[in-house]
């Protein structure tokens, strides 16, 4: 956690298309559990905002020649001149000592809107490359990041031998290749398993599991996956 600042500030990025989702009151309960420990909580909720996730030629400025969408963020970070959406989103990104993923896993990976936000966002020139590196000299070194997200399948369907594999193999590539690679530190992801095939009664244990889950890994002082 980033001491530059009296009150540590948390980003949750949100990525449910219904408010009335378990996911979505999932969110609400780690923003408020984030809160109980001394957060102060920003909330992006990408479907609410309709958040446009296509990183394309028409979010900069003409372009002659090829699209070269990096190269492009690159010109965009050196000219001023980042597309409005994504310059707002990508302050309070770095402003954020801890970065929050909220979503269902879908296709063993995030939603789409949810990955369009990285790729428009994690800028590079901004957050990595350019005048920063990547892992340990990136722009997000010194902060953590953690996933919050349910599942359709149970819990033992994501153990290793189980019918889809271990939970760990879905998740190397958002860690590693996203979160890891732009600097941060990774902690224990929050996952509640199926909860579509729990009674109400078992939903709001599992609610209430996941609150107390936020509240105790952001507060760790090592809990980093490996």
């Amino acid at each position: 956690m980033s001491t530059s600042a009296a009150v540590p500030t948390a980003l949750i990025v949100h990525a449910h298309p219904e408010p009335d989702s378990f996911s979505t009151a999932q969110m609400a309960a780690a923003a408020q559990s984030l809160r109980g420990v001394g957060y102060q909580v920003d909330v992006l909720d990408l479907y609410d905002d309709a958040w446009a996730p296509v990183l394309a030629r028409e979010g900069f400025a003409p372009v002659d020649g090829p699209f070269k969408p990096q190269a492009e963020q690159m010109r965009a970070v050196r000219d001023g001149t980042l597309d409005e959406a994504v310059r707002d989103h990508l302050e309070r990104l770095l402003a954020a000592d801890l970065l929050v993923l909220s979503f269902p896993l879908w296709w063993f990976s995030l939603p789409a809107i949810l990955k369009g936000w990285i790729d428009r966002v994690f800028v590079m020139g901004a957050v990595f490359g350019g005048d920063h590196g990547i892992f340990g000299d990136a722009a997000l070194a010194g902060k953590r990041a953690m996933l919050l997200f349910t599942t359709g399948g149970s819990s033992e369907a994501f153990r290793p031998g189980g019918a889809f594999g271990a939970m760990d193999d879905f998740l190397f590539h958002i860690h590693r290749g996203m979160l890891e690679f732009v600097g941060y530190q990774v902690l224990e992801p929050v996952i509640t398993y199926g909860p579509a095939h729990l009674t109400d009664e078992e939903r709001a244990v599992a609610l209430k599991a996941a609150k107390e889950s936020v509240a105790r890994t952001a507060t760790a002082s090592v809990s980093a996956v490996g």
